[in-house]
């Protein structure tokens, strides 16, 4: 134990209390006046680090010794628990507790623990100028005499890290301020068993995942817990809700779990009690996703992952920071990635929206309840020209590796309407200063096995063969047919792909066997029996989300449980196999799109560990090949083209601003049959029109522009009332399409009225929802006058008309029922939210008006959504 203590060197008792941590430093500073300073201060700030541990661990007096020899620094730090050993911890970069003993190993020149009789002791010395001599090895938590094995499937092995370095954090603060935890309901001895437990279960899992080697995302764990830790379980899951819900109310240094995070604690807990109570385990791949919380999202965070993403991604940190940003993102925005990493985020938000972002993402770091985590909002993004780019933004949470949640947003980009030409602007041209790139720690890069860069040019081979393989036909299975050939030329001796279509149906697209003669009967193509929550072994647990999974001694694993291992086991009887990886194919959402499985037979090399990470790789380049030829096929038809033509130039009027958006459904990419319009009649007069074809196909789509053209053309040719106006348009769509079903509703209105004002709104409408009529101080009313049947039912019935004076700074608002229809809400308490909401931002710019009602609105419709917004303004 290093050298021994000599006669009379200087100690100092200290209680089991927070405040010992500052006497131990203090007593150490003054002991060592005489020393070097440099050695002086690294025995201070170690001792605070060991006598912290020993407050929160041992619990009992603390004993600190200190003497120098020949300006050699020598500390010992004792306690009354020898029967508690030391938990010592990853070094993680960004962990807030457990870097006591980390910061002992890097910075004393030698250091150990030994334990005897009573007493536990922790040593260190500080040589200001010598060879380190041999470290000694620290002594770790005994494991119990009884232990029962619990098993934990497929484990996120970055969220555990991050779910424990968090709740280690709650109980350290706990302890330490005792105070706080009385505020909070936790008692001290409660605070004791769940330290314990903590320490415990970090022994446990530590000793489990040594017994593996980490080859993928996911780990499935056998760890020994003592067999009456049930209770003690129990406690700490309550003190650590205690302490949530402390931190939420701001009591703690410590944020509040993330959602994710508590997810995982609760089912890692749950599953602790539950197996020690006898019951089955549960794989974390199987837990029911939670509002910002998403179970299958296994991958640890990589920056390389968002850098070579073919979807525009962004990933910041919680200060708010761009780390890494996909090509086709900054793209997208108008910028270099690299000039991107290190800016805030609201560097691409325009001005309107960027409190609204700083005070949601700060809501969410001190209160860990998401609002917008997993769902998809529409947002304008800013470009770096100073335009507005509509896109929707879906963010999810990740961890990284070394403990660490980074927030990942993607960008989808929305059909914009055309802008207006731009008004000239001398004198206002601004330039943003561009830093250098910013450089991102080593740990957001996941390390290649050594086997993996040695064989890199044969690897680098398959990657090119599989990836032209892939690209060389439009057919998704004909390119997964040709890779899984390339596949067993290089890497199996068969394989097979699965795929999961839109309604979760598996089919499987192909079976490939290396020898040409061998054939592949029919029976084994086509539709899978489904995956169910129940249905277990490894195909689908992959389908959920796990892997890449190592599987050895494919004839031997025993009765299927299920008719999908029947079908895998009819495979492997007909062709044979020693060892498989089956690896899930992701999108580039994280989306399972279907499992590929690669099979050694008897004679063969089986699959090692050493296989999985390059294996994962190759996977994910042909999972990201398989995601972009669907979105290929998608967008092989002229959906998204068409609605773009068919949105109008809105026409600049000096005295009337307006602004429009379209939004389409999030649940599909097709074109539908909503629609805005505006234009100026040869008087001066402004039409405005607003409408929605029945349908939501080219169909309607065609429906709709033909509706859009003849209203034009009969609004130029006349100056008719709006009702005389809709009735010839019911008429002439009637005689030029005598067999059509299609229906339509459309609002048609006239802003009458000099730039001076003031000004009328002449309208009808055939079955449309009535315009909503805003003033600057927030009275809203809904035009309700003027109305008549839908387009299509009968033209010959005449059609009323409506005249409403529009206020000077007034908002008129027309949209189509997406905005506001939701399932299982009246349309009059719809339609008062909608009123409400329009009061709230009555004075804000009118582009920021209708942005604040489609991000309220626009999140997840199912349903596509247009509106116009209209606002006189008297020349100044």
């Amino acid at each position: 134990m290093g050298s021994l203590s000599p006669p009379g060197a200087p100690s100092r008792r200290l209680p089991p209390e927070a405040e010992s941590v500052a006497l131990a430093r203090r007593f150490v500073r003054s002991v060592l006046d005489d020393v070097r300073p440099e050695s002086a201060y690294t025995a201070e700030l170690l001792v605070g680090e060991l006598v912290t541990n020993a407050v929160i661990h041992a619990r009992t007096e603390i004993e600190t010794q200190v003497w120098t020899t020949e300006g050699q620094v020598h500390v010992r730090v004792s306690d009354r628990r020898p029967d508690r050993g030391l938990v010592p911890h990853e070094r993680h970069p960004y962990a807030c507790t457990g870097r006591g003993l980390s910061l002992v190993e890097e910075l004393s020149t030698s250091h150990g623990v030994h334990s005897s009789g009573d007493r536990k002791t922790v040593w260190f010395e500080v040589w200001p100028e010598a060879p380190a001599p041999p470290a000694s090895a620290w002594e770790t938590v005994a494991p119990a005499e009884r232990t029962v094995t619990v098993a934990l499937n497929d484990v996120p092995y970055a969220l555990y890290w991050a779910a424990q370095q968090q709740w280690e954090g709650l109980l350290r603060e706990l302890i330490l301020a005792p105070f706080v935890a009385g505020r909070a309901g936790v008692t001290p001895d409660e605070l004791v068993v769940a330290q314990d437990t903590s320490n415990i279960i970090s022994a446990s899992m530590t000793a489990a995942v040594e017994q593996e080697t980490p080859d993928s995302s996911t780990l499935s764990l056998l760890v020994a817990f003592p067999v009456d830790a049930a209770p003690a379980v129990l406690t700490l899951h309550a003190v650590l809700e205690a302490a949530d819900e402390a931190a939420q109310q701001g009591s703690l240094l410590i944020l509040p779990t993330l959602p994710q995070i508590r997810a995982f604690r609760h089912w890692l807990l749950d599953q602790i009690v539950g197996q020690l109570s006898g019951r089955h385990p549960t794989a974390w791949t199987l837990v029911p996703a939670t509002p910002g919380a998403t179970p299958t999202e296994l991958y640890p965070w990589d920056a390389s992952d968002i850098e070579a993403s073919s979807v525009p991604t962004i990933a910041a940190d919680d200060g708010n920071r761009i780390i890494a940003v996909s090509a086709s993102a900054a793209s997208l925005l108008g910028w270099q990635a690299h000039d991107l990493v290190g800016r805030r985020l609201t560097v691409l938000m325009p001005d309107h929206l960027r409190k609204r972002h700083t005070a949601a993402f700060t809501s969410l770091l001190l209160t860990g309840r998401p609002r917008i985590l997993g769902r998809s909002i529409p947002v304008p993004a800013l470009h770096k020209d100073g335009r507005l780019i509509p896109i929707r933004l879906h963010i999810q949470t990740q961890e990284a590796i070394d403990g660490r949640t980074v927030f990942v947003a993607q960008l989808t980009a929305r059909t914009a309407p055309p802008a207006p030409p731009p008004a000239p602007s001398p004198g206002l041209h601004r330039t943003r200063p561009a830093p250098g790139p910013v450089q991102l720690p080593s740990t957001t890069k996941k390390a290649k096995p050594e086997s993996y860069q040695r064989a890199s040019p044969e690897w680098l081979s398959l990657f090119a063969g599989t990836g032209r393989a892939l690209n060389s036909t439009l057919s998704v299975e004909e390119g997964l047919r040709r890779v899984c050939h390339v596949l067993t030329r290089w890497l199996a001796d068969w394989c097979a792909v699965d795929l999961v279509d839109e309604t979760g149906q598996v089919e499987r697209v192909c079976v490939v066997h290396r020898d040409p003669e061998v054939q592949v009967a029919g029976v084994h193509l086509g539709k899978l029996p489904p995956v169910s929550r129940s249905t277990r072994g490894p195909l689908p647990r992959v389908l959920r989300g796990a892997g890449p999974l190592l599987v050895t001694d494919l004839p031997r694993l025993g009765k299927p449980h299920n008719p999908l291992d029947v079908r895998q086991m009819e495979l492997v009887e007909q062709f044979g196999g020693r060892s498989a990886v089956m690896a899930p194919l992701r999108s580039a959402h994280r989306e399972v799109l279907g499992a590929l499985t690669l099979v050694r037979v008897q004679d063969g090399q089986p699959f090692t560990k050493e296989d999985i990470l390059p294996i994962a790789e190759l996977v994910r380049s042909i999972a990201l090949g398989v995601d972009s030829a669907r979105l290929h096929g998608h967008n092989q038809s002229t959906a998204a083209h068409l609605q773009r033509a068919l949105l109008p130039e809105l026409p600049r009027i000096g005295h009337l601003e307006l602004s429009a958006r379209y939004v389409p459904s999030n649940a599909t990419a097709e074109v539908g049959g909503d629609w805005y319009d505006a234009f100026t009649l040869p008087g001066g007069d402004t039409v405005l029109v607003i409408g929605d074809v029945s349908g939501h196909d080219l169909r309607a789509a065609v429906a709709m522009s033909g509706l859009r053209n003849m209203l034009r053309g009969l609004a130029v040719d006349g100056h008719e009332p709006p009702g005389d106006v809709l009735r010839r348009l019911d008429l002439a769509n009637q005689t030029l399409n005598p067999h059509a079903t299609t229906t339509a509703t459309c609002a048609y209105a006239v802003v009458k009225g000099p730039a001076e004002g003031p000004w009328h709104l002449h309208h009808s409408s055939a079955g449309h929802l009535p315009p909503l009529l805003t003033t600057q101080d927030g009275d809203t009313r809904y035009l309700n006058t003027g109305r008549g049947l839908l387009i299509g039912l009968d033209p010959d019935l005449p059609r009323a008309s409506a005249c409403d004076p529009l206020p000077p700074h007034s908002t008129l608002l027309l949209f189509t029922d997406g905005l506001i229809e939701r399932r299982g809400e009246s349309l009059d308490d719809a339609m008062a939210r909608l009123g409400r909401h329009a009061a709230k931002h009555a004075r804000a710019p009118l582009n920021a008006f209708c942005d604040e009602l489609i991000i309220k609105f626009g999140a997840d419709t199912t349903d596509d959504i247009a509106l116009l917004a209209l606002r006189p303004t008297p020349p100044a």
